[in-house]
């Protein structure tokens, strides 16, 4: 016997296009980074402001719209406490990786493993 009601996490996101979240920070160095998140893999979590002034928060956030607006005109944060300038939502398990060449590669719902001693 169960003891749930109604429908299951998977059923949920099953539904929609949005079981994965990728966010994409730059450092004030310059450096890029992209996150992954998968709703159905336990512990996976994403914290969407950083701690500071409430009203330097990034409040309309909605599970499943993307988001593009994180810079101004004159390349300024917008929202000082967010934490991703950038983030969208997509059924599809996305893998990016440098190849040999120094090409940026992308896989669809397959992943990569560097070489070792890289």
């Amino acid at each position: 016997m169960s003891n749930f009601l109604g429908q299951s996490v998977s059923e949920l996101v099953a539904q929609t296009d949005a079981r994965y979240f990728y966010g994409l920070r730059r450092t004030d160095d310059g450096e890029l980074y992209m996150e992954k998140t998968d709703q159905l893999k336990a512990g996976d979590s994403v914290t969407i402001n950083k701690n500071g002034l409430q009203e330097d928060n990034f409040e309309d956030f909605v599970q499943g719209e993307d988001f593009f607006e994180g810079r101004d005109v004159k390349h300024e944060k917008v929202y000082k406490n967010l934490n991703y300038e950038q983030y969208r939502w997509d059924n599809r398990s996305i893998f990016y990786y440098v190849d040999d060449e120094g090409q940026l590669v992308v896989r669809i719902n397959e992943g990569y493993e560097y070489p070792s001693g890289i």
